[in-house]
C-alpha cells in the first residue's frame, strides 16, 4: 500500500465532501456521534479508571464512526449497534494503539512539566486550575507550545492508524508508520484542510453571530447558544465524515490505481 500525494486544494475538498456525506444521512450520523460523546462522558466520570478506559477505546470507536461513513457512501443503512462495530475487528491492535496514545500523551505532558512545574499536566489530568504565577510569567503558555509541538507528530501517526489496523489488518507499529508517512506526504493538503476548518468553525460563525447580535441585540445571548449548538451538531459530523473522505482519497484511491 502506497499512499497517494494529493494537491493542496484537496484539503478543502475533504471538508466539502465530508459535508455532502453528512447530508446523506445527517440524523443517524449525528445520533451516533452524540451517543459516542455521552458514553465517553459517562465513562470519564469514574476517576482515573474512566480516563484510562475511554482512551484505550478511542481507536475502536473511531473505526465505528468510519464504518458509519463507509456505510453512508455505499448506500447502506445506519443503526445504533454500528457504534460498537469497531470492536469486532482486530481489537487487540486497536486497544494497543489506545495504550500507546495514552502513554505518549502522558510522556508529552511530563516533558511540558519541565517548563511550568507541572501546571499544564495538573490542568489536563486533574482539572486543577493553574496558579496565577504560571500564567503571568508565560511558563504555562510555553509548556502548552511544547505540548502542541510534540502532539503534532503524534496526531499524524494516529490519523489513519485505527482504520489501517481494523480494515487492513496492520500491526500497531505498521499502522502508525503508514499513517505518519501519509500525513507527511500530504502536508500541503492537511494545511489547507486545517485552514478550511478554521474558517468554517470560527470565522464564519463569528461573523454570523456578529450580524445577528447587531440585528437582535436583546436576543444576542439566546442566538449565540442556538448558533453554537447548530455549529457543533453540523460541524462535528462533517469533520468525522471528512476524516473518512481523506482516508478514501489517500489510501483507497491508491489501491484502485494499483
Amino acid at each position: 500500500m502506497h499512499p497517494l500525494t494529493l494537491p493542496a486544494a484537496r484539503g478543502w475538498r475533504w471538508l466539502a465532501d465530508g459535508f455532502r456525506l453528512f447530508r446523506q444521512n445527517h440524523l443517524m450520523l449525528t445520533f451516533l456521534i452524540v451517543s459516542y460523546w455521552m458514553l465517553m462522558a459517562l465513562v470519564n466520570v469514574i476517576p482515573w479508571i474512566g480516563t484510562i478506559a475511554s482512551t484505550l477505546c478511542i481507536p475502536a470507536f473511531s473505526v465505528s464512526l468510519m464504518n458509519a461513513c463507509r456505510n453512508i457512501e455505499a448506500g447502506r443503512p445506519l443503526a445504533p449497534p454500528l457504534l460498537f462495530s469497531g470492536f469486532q475487528s482486530n481489537l487487540r491492535s486497536l486497544l494497543t494503539l489506545g495504550a500507546i496514545y495514552l502513554v505518549a500523551t502522558l510522556g508529552i505532558l511530563a516533558l511540558s512539566a519541565l517548563a511550568d512545574d507541572g501546571a499544564l499536566l495538573r490542568l489536563m489530568l486533574a482539572g486543577q486550575k493553574p496558579e496565577e504565577a504560571s500564567v503571568t510569567d508565560g511558563s504555562l503558555l510555553f509548556a502548552t507550545q511544547i505540548a502542541l509541538a510534540l502532539l503534532c507528530p503524534l496526531m499524524m501517526a494516529y490519523w489513519y492508524a485505527p482504520v489501517l489496523a481494523a480494515w487492513h489488518g496492520f500491526s500497531p507499529a505498521k499502522a502508525l508508520f503508514f499513517s505518519f508517512f501519509a500525513c507527511a506526504r500530504n502536508w500541503r493538503a492537511f494545511l489547507v484542510y486545517s485552514l478550511a476548518i478554521l474558517v468554517v468553525a470560527t470565522l464564519v460563525p463569528g461573523l454570523l453571530l456578529g450580524i445577528l447580535a447587531a440585528m437582535l441585540p436583546d436576543g444576542a445571548g439566546l442566538m449565540t447558544v442556538l448558533a453554537m449548538v447548530l455549529v457543533v451538531l453540523v460541524l462535528a459530523p462533517t469533520l468525522f465524515a471528512s476524516f473518512y473522505v481523506s482516508y478514501r482519497d489517500v489510501f483507497v484511491a491508491s489501491e484502485a490505481d494499483a
